[in-house]
């Protein structure tokens, strides 16, 4: 019976990069919206102000986004050593990001849907109540927006030092941000020139305009984060210069490879060779030492008996 200890050959399968300033910052604007959003509907409900409650309910929509972002965080962090997780929980914040980047763009279909009717059908606008609307919208998200800012690409591992690692579940909670910024910006210049020059058709064209550019960051996102959930295997530049520093020792000849990602930052790589002249598994892993990406990187060499 092997009694041996497997400590040597053993190693950590968590490759989440837990966010945790990232994640505190999202309670604050989540905080901040439910308050807004709870002002908003109520003094839209006292004073009869449809601005006012279209708004609030709107914020609602970010709110949701914000409640998605905390939970893959929860979740990935609960079950980080989970072992019914083959590479830990490092998708986690990917998926929260993905899931989110659909939620932003369903907001912005109803953008517009909302802005071609009222191209369509004009509709009598509250200038004042809406520019103070917009005005306090705009004010909350840049300070949320400063929360946020520059948190999606956070920290350091003990492994790579020196790289940044991409938080996509904080970066939708961004866009969110930005999104009801870009609303309130549009909105307010849109507000001024139906006030003072009776152009009241630019509010739905403004509105037309965000949400085309919201739908643009959705895409984005979803460009960035569906590679990851389905597993697309790394550039192949990276690729083929691993298998030809494996193939130029000796007569190795690659038979069978494949490199995919674990989490939003690590890689794990499959790799089979062929070689008359077999070494040590740890003799091909150090031959790959200087590919940083591949933070999980199993190895399997086949003795070929037939002549060269």
């Amino acid at each position: 019976m092997h009694t041996q200890a497997l400590n040597k050959w053993q190693h950590s399968h968590n490759f989440t990069n837990h966010n945790h300033r990232g994640e505190r910052r999202t309670y604050y604007v989540l905080f901040l919206t439910l308050i807004t959003m709870l002002i908003e509907i109520a003094a839209g409900t006292i004073y009869g102000s449809m601005a006012l409650l279209a708004d609030g309910w709107h914020m609602g929509t970010h709110a949701f986004a914000f409640l998605i972002t905390i939970f893959a965080y929860h979740y990935a962090r609960k079950h980080a050593h989970n072992d019914s997780f083959t590479f830990g929980t490092g998708k986690a914040s990917v998926l929260g990001g993905y899931t989110s980047a659909i939620l932003l763009g369903l907001v912005a279909l109803i953008m517009l849907g909302e802005s071609v009717q009222r191209l369509m059908s004009p509709q009598v606008i509250h200038f004042n109540e809406a520019i103070m609307v917009a005005v306090i919208g705009l004010l909350v998200n840049v300070v949320c927006a400063f929360l946020l800012k520059d948190d999606h690409h956070h920290g350091h591992d003990h492994e790579q030092s020196h790289s940044h690692h991409h938080d996509h579940n904080l970066k939708a909670a961004y866009l969110h941000v930005l999104a009801d910024a870009l609303t309130s910006l549009l909105a307010i210049a849109a507000l001024f020139a139906g006030k003072y020059w009776g152009w009241n058709w630019v509010d739905a064209l403004m509105g037309i305009v965000g949400s085309v550019i919201i739908t643009r960051w959705a895409i984005g996102l979803m460009q960035q984060t569906s590679p990851i959930l389905l597993d697309a295997g790394i550039a192949s530049d990276y690729q083929e210069q691993i298998v030809t520093t494996l193939e130029k020792h000796n007569d190795n000849k690659v038979s069978d490879i494949h490199i995919w990602k674990v989490s939003a930052d690590h890689y794990a790589a499959v790799i089979s060779l062929v070689t008359h002249l077999p070494e040590p598994v740890d003799h091909y892993k150090q031959l790959l030492h200087k590919f940083d990406k591949i933070a999980h990187l199993t190895i399997e060499v086949n003795h070929c008996t037939e002549r060269q």
